[in-house]
């Protein structure tokens, strides 16, 4: 899977000449499998030209190190911070974020998030763009499901999260992993509403 090609060749409808503002964005990592959406949104948000900022879970680095042997890649550009780190700007309500991102969004987090708990930056971040009305997408990597599960994510709906499953897409017909990892990371950066090439749109034309 390559780091390049999310951005430059996303939509040929917007030149350089088109009206641009930057997006403030949150990509919070947690301990479920799927580190490598993660990683290849950052890759791809990195080309963006948008303020990204990066939190990893205590247990999300462990999951890290167990399904990245090549390591975890910080693209230039995109700001990491500590899990306790509170005094990050974006964790108060008075300098919300435009956006975050929960990817892989464990079943703990979740819950936590549902539950208005906020001991850490990641939740603290997360409870800021629910009661600030902001957007706050999670991408969940669990099967099955039991009832706590999807109480959780009812609870979210209703305060206003997105709940985005990891469920990859197969009706392009990918030939590898990371096409099936850019079906998910498409379908994040749609909701972010940042433009991007990463998969074929279901009944698109071909030019």
């Amino acid at each position: 899977m390559t780091q390049a090609g999310c951005f430059e060749r996303a939509c040929p409808r917007h030149g350089a000449s088109s009206y641009f503002v930057a997006l403030k964005v949150l990509i919070a990592i947690t301990g479920a499998s799927g580190v490598v959406y993660a990683q290849r949104l950052l890759d791809c948000l990195a080309e963006t030209g948008n303020e990204i900022h990066v939190v990893i879970s205590n247990y999300g680095r462990v999951v890290i190190e167990q399904e990245l042997p090549d390591g975890f890649r910080l693209p230039d550009g995109i700001t990491s911070h500590g899990l306790k780190s509170m005094n990050a700007p974006f964790a108060s309500g008075s300098n919300p974020l435009d956006a975050m991102v929960i990817i892989p969004c464990s079943m703990g987090t979740l819950g936590r998030v549902a539950h208005g708990l906020s001991d850490d930056v990641l939740l603290r971040t997360a409870d800021v763009m629910l009661k600030e009305r902001r957007k706050l997408i999670l991408a969940p990597r669990e099967t099955p499901l039991n009832l706590v599960h999807l109480k959780n994510m009812e609870l979210l709906l209703l305060a206003g999260a997105t709940i985005l499953p990891a469920n990859p897409a197969f009706y392009s017909n990918p030939k590898t992993i990371g096409d099936l990892v850019d079906t998910v990371v498409g379908r994040v950066m749609d909701h972010l509403g940042i433009p991007h090439g990463l998969m074929p749109r279901w009944q698109e034309e071909k030019e």
